[in-house]
Parts: C-alpha cells; sequence; structure tokens
C-alpha cells in the first residue's frame, strides 16, 4: 500500500479531521519531519496507538525490541548516524535479508535508500520511537563514565583560578586557559545537553562554594549540573570568545550571540553576561529554528479566536497588538502572523531587538541603541521604503507609539508588542502614554494577550476526581473531565510535555471604540469586551482544562480571577 493511503486510513479512524491533518501536511512538507513522529508531537495520537495504527495498517505484529541480543556485525551495516536520524535500528540478517525495526515505515525513500547502503532487502518491523531511541542509545552511544569534574580537572586544575580582584589576572592567562580541551569539552556538553533536552534557557551562575547549571524547559527552571567554582572563570570566558566579547571585562555586563552546529542542525544561542557579587553569571538563550512551528494553527489557539486573528491581520492597515510578560510567547506569535500573512506581493518589514529567527522573505532590521539606532529612528526610515506591512518589536516609549499609530493611520498594517496584563489594560497604557484616543480608537484593530501554560504528559495523565465545591469556585462544570500531571521517563517525571497558549482577544468593535474615545478605564472596557463575546485568559484556561489539554495549577498561575459580570 501507499504511504498516502494511509492518512485515509487516519481519517476513517476518526485520528484527525480532514482541516488539522492539511495542517500537519503543510507542516510536515516545511519542515521534512516525519508525519508519525509530528502527528505525536502535536498530541493528536500516542506513541502506543500510533505502533497500534501501523500494525493495523500494514498487518504487522509489533515487535518488542528491548531484550533482543544485536550482534556488532549487524549493528555496523547501517551508521550511527543514519539510525539516530531516521530513527530506525537493525535487528537481525538472515541471508540476504535485514530486519530492521522503524518508527515510520511509511518512509519508503529511507527503505530504498537502506537497500543501497546494506546490499540486503530490508524487511521492516514497527517500534515505538522511545523503544528505539534507548535501543540505539544501548548499543550504539558509549555512555561516558566522566564526571564532569573528570572532564575539566584534568588540564584546568594546575591552571591560574581567578581571584576575586579580577583586574589582575592577564588577557594572556585567560587566552591560555581556552586553549585547554576540557574547557571546551565542557562547554559543548553543556549546550548540547541544552539542545537535546529543549531547553529554551541556560543559566551557569557562580555560588559560594560551587557554580550550577540550570536549565529552563517548559517554562521551569531546572538544576542539571554542578561543578566547582574554580574552573566557573574559565567557562565564561570559552562563551565569551565565542560571542567575540571582551574577555578581560569583568565589571560591565556584556551581550553577544553565537551560533553552533548539534545534531546536524545549526543553533543560535543568545548571550548576556552580568556581573554579581560572585562572579560572573551568564545567560543564554537557545533559539533553535526546527524546535519552533511558526504556523499560527498550531500555537494553541481555539478555532474561533484563530480565525477572527487570520481575518484582522489581512486587514489593509491598523495595528494588532500582542501583550504579556516576557517569555510568553509573543515574538513567535508575531512571526506566525507574519508567516501567514506574508505574499511576494507584499512588503514585509520588521525592527527588532535583537533578530530571533531569519524569515524568508522579510526585511529585518536590529536595532543597536548604542549608535543611535533606536526602534523610532529605525521606524521613521522604514516608513520611506514603501512598506505594506511593519512588524515593531516593542513599543517601549511615547515616540515610538507616536510613530506606529501614525504609520498605521497613513495605510500601514503594524504588528507590535507591548508589556501589559491584560488586553484591555494595553489600550489604557498607551492613552497614559500621550496617545490621543480619537487617534487609538480609529487606529487599534485588536489587542492579544496570551501566557503560556504546560501541557500534560499524553502517556501518563490521568483522570482526576476534583472536588465539586472546587470545581463550583472556579466555574468549572460539575461534568467536566479533569486530568492530572503524574510523571513517566517520556516526560522525566514532571507529568508535562510542551507549552501551549492561553488568551484572551479584545478586537476593538465600535462599542469598544466608543468607550476608547472617552478614556474609559481598563475594567470598564474589559468589563465590555466581555459582554460582547471576549473570552478571558482565566475563561480559555479553563476551556482548555476541559479538553485534558492543561491543569488547573497551571491554569492559576497564569491567570487571573475575573469579575463577575
Amino acid at each position: 500500500m501507499k504511504p498516502e493511503r494511509f492518512t485515509t486510513f487516519l481519517l476513517e479512524k476518526k485520528i484527525i479531521s480532514n482541516q488539522d491533518l492539511e495542517k500537519i501536511i503543510s507542516i510536515q512538507k516545511s519542515k521534512e519531519v516525519s508525519l508519525i513522529e509530528l502527528l505525536i508531537k502535536e498530541g493528536y495520537i500516542t506513541e502506543t496507538e500510533v505502533v497500534n495504527l501501523l500494525c493495523e495498517y500494514f498487518s504487522f505484529v509489533p515487535i518488542k525490541i528491548a531484550n533482543i541480543n544485536i550482534s556488532k556485525e549487524v549493528l555496523e551495516l547501517i551508521p550511527e548516524s543514519v539510525a539516530k536520524k531516521y530513527l530506525i535500528l537493525p535487528i537481525e540478517k538472515i541471508g540476504s535479508t535485514l530486519t530492521v525495526a522503524m518508527a515510520d515505515p511509511l518512509n519508503v525513500i529511507l527503505i530504498d535508500d537502506l537497500k543501497r547502503i546494506t546490499n540486503c532487502h530490508i524487511n521492516p518491523v514497527i517500534a515505538s520511537i522511545t523503544e528505539i531511541k534507548e535501543e540505539i542509545y544501548r548499543y550504539y552511544s558509549k555512555p561516558s563514565t566522566e564526571t564532569i569534574e573528570d572532564i575539566i580537572k584534568d588540564k584546568t586544575a594546575d591552571l591560574e583560578v581567578i581571584q576575586q580582584v579580577q583586574e589582575e589576572i592577564s588577557e594572556q592567562t585567560i587566552l591560555r586557559s581556552l586553549d585547554e580541551a576540557p574547557v571546551i569539552k565542557f562547554t559543548d556538553y553543556i549546550l548540547k545537553k541544552a539542545v537535546e533536552e529543549k531547553a529554551s534557557d541556560v543559566l551557569i551562575e557562580p555560588l559560594e562554594k560551587i557554580s550550577r547549571v540550570r536549565f529552563r524547559i517548559d517554562g521551569i527552571l531546572r538544576e542539571v549540573e554542578t561543578f566547582p567554582k574554580k574552573n566557573h572563570p574559565f567557562v565564561v570566558s570559552r562563551i565569551k570568545v565565542m560571542c567575540n566579547l571582551n574577555i578581560a571585562e569583568f565589571r560591565l555586563p556584556q551581550e553577544g550571540r553565537f551560533r553552533k552546529r548539534f545534531f546536524n542542525r545549526d543553533v543560535d544561542f543568545r548571550v548576556s553576561v552580568l556581573p554579581s557579587s560572585l562572579g560572573e553569571k551568564v545567560a543564554l538563550r537557545i533559539l533553535d529554528k526546527s524546535a519552533t512551528i511558526l504556523d499560527i494553527g498550531l500555537l494553541g489557539f481555539e478555532e474561533d479566536l484563530l480565525s477572527k486573528i487570520k481575518e484582522d491581520s489581512l486587514k489593509p492597515h491598523g495595528m494588532i497588538l500582542v501583550c504579556g510578560p516576557t517569555g510568553c510567547g509573543k515574538t513567535t506569535t508575531l512571526y506566525s502572523i507574519l508567516t501567514y500573512i506574508y505574499t511576494p506581493g507584499k512588503n514585509i518589514v520588521t525592527v527588532e531587538d535583537p533578530i530571533e529567527y531569519q524569515l524568508r522573505g522579510i526585511n529585518q532590521v536590529s536595532i543597536n541603541p548604542a549608535i543611535g539606532l533606536t526602534f523610532a529612528r529605525v521606524l521613521r526610515s522604514i516608513l520611506r521604503q514603501d512598506p505594506n506591512v511593519i512588524m515593531v518589536g516593542e513599543i517601549r516609549d511615547t515616540e515610538t507609539a507616536d510613530i506606529a499609530i501614525k504609520a498605521s493611520l497613513t495605510g500601514h498594517l503594524l504588528l507590535s508588542t507591548l508589556h501589559t496584563t491584560t488586553s484591555a489594560g494595553s489600550v489604557t497604557r498607551l492613552l497614559n502614554m500621550g496617545i490621543e484616543p480619537f487617534l487609538l480608537s480609529s487606529t487599534l484593530i485588536g489587542v492579544l494577550s496570551q501566557r503560556l501554560v504546560r501541557k500534560l504528559c499524553p502517556k501518563c495523565k490521568q483522570l482526576y476526581n476534583l472536588q465539586d465545591e472546587i470545581k463550583e469556585k472556579y466555574g468549572i462544570k460539575k461534568d467536566t473531565v479533569i486530568y492530572k500531571a503524574v510523571g513517566c521517563n517520556f516526560c522525566q517525571n514532571t507529568g508535562y510535555k510542551g507549552r501551549t497558549l492561553i488568551c484572551e482577544y479584545l478586537q476593538v468593535l465600535p462599542k469598544i471604540k466608543e468607550l476608547i474615545n472617552k478614556s474609559a478605564s481598563e475594567p470598564t472596557i474589559k468589563r465590555e469586551a466581555r459582554l460582547l463575546g471576549m473570552r478571558t485568559l482565566r475563561e480559555d484556561g479553563l476551556l482548555k482544562i476541559s479538553k485534558g489539554i492543561t491543569t488547573l495549577e497551571e491554569v492559576l498561575k497564569v491567570s487571573a480571577p475575573d469579575e463577575p459580570l
């Protein structure tokens, strides 16, 4: 059977809708990833269900590979890099037939390639992704017995330790330490592990007696390693060198970025070095393009809200704002909107601080306040570039807000972010900046307020009998099915895997325009918007709870209660 027919099989089994399938196939083609992996990643199906469906589709019997002893000769038939990239494992060779465990037997091109690589007839069998990954690690990888201390003690133990009086250390001493392999090896170990575990940030922090490494995974900081503090300055200096920063400067903050290749893909790192009383603290933001899908349909918006945002983003002029605290995904949302509205016939220009992802076909400018290249100055120049759509990374001051409003008035669609907590709060914030109410009401199209919540792990989430009193307190219907986080190996015993959005979208309808013209208060605007159908952050969160996507604890952490209407 042809692999294309598997999508029809999924529709027949009602695993996925036609609309969602079109989105998944579109992403698969643009990202060149496996359909099976994408279905699992987006939560349409679990690994166990995939194995059962594939076995039914191909009339195969699922195989457990954990207890199979695979000979060295068989393993050598398929290189480790190929096994890891395509999630396959050679199991047994009988005559000219090689049995290969595969997570995605639909990949007929891969099977043909394996025939050429091995000079064997390929007999595919089906196993789960997790099991194949574990066995690849077991057979191909040689787990190092080195501890972190072992990695760096070889050559750095005898090097001069940087004292608290940093001025006494010469640049030559630091450079000499950076030539030592253990420093390079240890730094790469930290970065590689962070990318592998899909961390968004890495913190390398000096404490009183040791230094620690923490990763932010799904919005939560976790301590992953500690190492001797005497080695901390050398690790910091190594990162500075990678960013082309001044390694002899210990008293002032520094910022930079670098790119490094891991797992056959380029990963960007944005770096901030901050002097503290105990030494220099390093924060790295990981910008992994392959881990970010800039598809507005897959960010977590509910269908009704998604249709409103799509409709408004296609308007010829006006202003759309995205608000929320740092790290809530505002930039990703804006990038996804730009990707959705982009056509070769549109001139789209962005001004950002800094540019996080390069977008194909879109002109992007990075500000540099040190030379006077500010948001306001760049925005003035952009208006002379005949743009159709402008994205401003953030409206920080009255000058930028004023130019943004004027750009919206003169026939441009402008997208930007604002650091406020609610959609209605963004309106009052702009009014307080000195924007005239009649200008704001005539340009503002809508304001999206969003937060990120962790998604329940699909493998281990369990039904939870929440007390009726608690359901009533938070406005949850009594018959709503609630799930709780448990924890398993798949989610590193956290009970959560990945994150999704909860949001509220304030559309500036005629009644809202009237309130803006009157400089109405935030509660007044919010109340009117709710009466007109706006779903608040808390209400959107409760909707996701009822769908088994997240937990009550996650929603309560990021959303405030609503006033009764």
